[in-house]
């Protein structure tokens, strides 16, 4: 595996790979990984003949007040991890090389950050889009895959490359899960003993909309409403947002009728987990 932080090395790796007709998959990351971030680089070796992941903290994604100084960091760690699963390169770029002096060009999408983490986290998907624009022209993948967990991003992402013409297949990968239930997330490591048993109310609350929905249950309101009772009986959660919408639009539904996402944020201490579901109930 090698290693790049400039842009100018990585592009000179990736424009070698083509030379040999090598398909290029990125996997972007924040680093400091879990199973979650390794199931997403074996996705990748399934789908292309080279794996690039990518590690950067992205500053611009951070809002006022939010974790970044406290976002975890082992680089080392991170390096020995994707070695182990067969990833071909790293790029690991500064600040800096991502966003020079006098940086001021950015890509924001208008409908899709206006739902969901979007409206407690203004700004962030901005972030979230520009840096990803960045890393597509710089590493120009046949593929890039994501995780599902992040489903507003996954969206995003998908409709950004579709609008600004990337030649590029967005694959989601499936939630990886802890044994009890938990969705993995770098953020888990905050958590105190205590709150690790209150964040299970995030997927029992999942669990729990399933066998609504496996009842008959078509309004979406009762749903978040029972939801939302089975959360707040854990002690230190405070409810961000649980809702139902459309997968496709995340637009508000009046009646369970046909495909379903169920999203949710909940801040455990302080600590904000997200988790989410798509169902597909019979009509």
């Amino acid at each position: 595996m090698e290693a790049f932080s400039t842009i100018s090395g990585i592009r000179k790796w990736v424009r070698s790979a083509r030379a040999a007709n090598e398909t290029v998959c990125l996997v972007p990351t924040m680093g400091y990984f879990h199973e979650g971030h390794l199931s997403l680089m074996r996705e990748g070796r399934k789908l292309c003949d080279r794996v690039v992941v990518s590690i950067f903290v992205n500053p611009a994604q951070f809002g006022e007040n939010e974790d970044l100084d406290a976002y975890p960091v082992d680089l080392e760690r991170d390096k020995s991890l994707a070695r182990a699963e067969g990833v071909d390169a790293v790029f690991v770029p500064s600040s800096d090389q991502m966003y020079p002096k006098e940086f001021q060009t950015y890509v924001e999408l208008t409908r899709i950050p206006g739902h969901l983490c979007g409206l407690s986290r203004p700004g962030h998907f901005k972030g979230v889009a520009t840096v990803v624009a960045k890393l597509f022209h710089i590493v120009e993948p046949d593929r890039a895959v994501f995780g599902s967990k992040d489903y507003q991003q996954l969206l995003l992402i998908r409709r950004m490359a579709e609008d600004l013409n990337f030649d590029i297949i967005i694959d989601g990968a499936p939630i990886v899960r802890e044994e009890d239930g938990l969705a993995m997330s770098s953020r888990n490591t905050y958590l105190t003993e205590q709150e690790r048993r209150s964040a299970l109310s995030l997927s029992r609350s999942l669990d729990l909309a399933a066998e609504m929905i496996d009842r008959g249950e078509k309004d979406p309101g009762k749903l978040a409403r029972e939801m939302e009772r089975l959360i707040l009986s854990h002690p230190g959660t405070r409810i961000d947002y649980v809702k139902p919408c459309d997968p496709e639009t995340l637009e508000k539904v009046e009646a369970i009728r046909g495909p379903l996402l169920v999203a949710l944020a909940v801040r455990i201490g302080r600590t904000r987990l997200i988790d989410n579901r798509i169902f597909h109930p019979e009509r």
